[in-house]
């Protein structure tokens, strides 16, 4: 089994130069920001970009089950302001109908936050509200929500949160999940312990459910555990143990699903992929049966 391993890569230039990019670096996955993520103007998508990205991805043999897109950081579900919340549902709508017209099936997004100004649960109910109108105004996509660090009042930093947000979700063939390990462990998911790695994915999977885990962000951590601290390193240069990413790439239950680095150095993303496909060969684990 072929484990997808990959990175976030540029598209500066055009859409498909992320395609290229994970080409060069022989990676078997990729992500790509759909828009500018930090900004709110949506530029229509030219029929020239999408006819030479859908024929890259074919001719380098991406499957959509190999590409997790990543929306806009300005997006926020879950905004105590009507009108801003609004606005984030718009934007949110756009990128999916590109990712429709790319042929993608899935995207990738932070939540929301609070921004400390209501409860927990109206945020998190405010998410869920905003996924459900989406979910109605569009076809096709998943929407795929991240773990956070918690930093701030980022919603998302426990898996009874992602909980509380599918089970109010009212398509559940249209939601899912990514697992980032610089925030699993920033907001207090204790990866170094041999003896918790596989009780923190069962977990999950008590909680949640494997079926809904649609990709993982592979990082290390510059903050220390449970720091809160969204900051990435490359693997080896943070806090997380580098034997967490080895076991990470041989769970026999992340066969399928993109795994992706989002690490800081770009001139080493070849020589981490290289390594991980590496330790993807050594002996498997399973998260169901240990």
């Amino acid at each position: 089994m072929i484990k997808y391993i990959g990175v976030h890569c540029n598209t500066s230039g055009g859409l498909e130069k992320s395609v290229l990019q994970a080409n060069k670096l022989n990676a078997t996955a990729f992500s790509f920001f759909v828009k500018n993520p930090l900004r709110w103007n949506t530029l229509p998508l030219q029929q020239s970009t999408i006819k030479s990205f859908r024929k890259f991805c074919n001719k380098y043999n991406y499957s959509t089950l190999q590409i997790l897109p990543h929306s806009s950081y300005l997006i926020n579900l879950g905004h105590p302001d009507k009108e801003k919340k609004k606005k984030s549902c718009k934007t949110l709508i756009e990128e999916i109908n590109f990712c429709n017209l790319l042929g993608l099936v899935m995207i990738n997004i932070h939540p929301g936050s609070s921004l400390k100004k209501i409860t927990e649960k109206k945020c998190l109910e405010n998410i869920s509200n905003s996924i459900n109108y989406i979910l109605k105004k569009t076809n096709n996509i998943i929407i795929v929500l991240e773990n956070t660090s918690g930093q701030g009042g980022n919603m998302g930093y426990c898996f009874e949160h992602l909980a509380f947000i599918i089970n109010k979700v009212r398509n559940k063939s249209r939601i899912g999940v990514c697992l980032d390990t610089c925030h699993l462990f920033a907001s207090g998911y204790q990866l170094n312990n041999k003896n918790s790695f596989l009780n923190i994915f069962y977990r999950f999977h008590e909680l949640i459910g494997l079926k809904y885990l649609r990709g993982i962000h592979l990082n290390d951590s510059k903050g220390k555990f449970n720091s809160k601290l969204d900051r990435h390193e490359n693997l080896g240069y943070g806090n997380i143990k580098t034997s967490v990413f080895s076991k990470i790439v041989r769970v026999i239950e992340f066969n399928n699903i993109p795994i992706i680095l989002e690490t800081k150095d770009a001139s080493i993303w070849k020589k981490e992929i290289q390594w991980l496909k590496k330790q993807s060969l050594l002996p498997k684990i399973s998260i169901l049966n240990f």
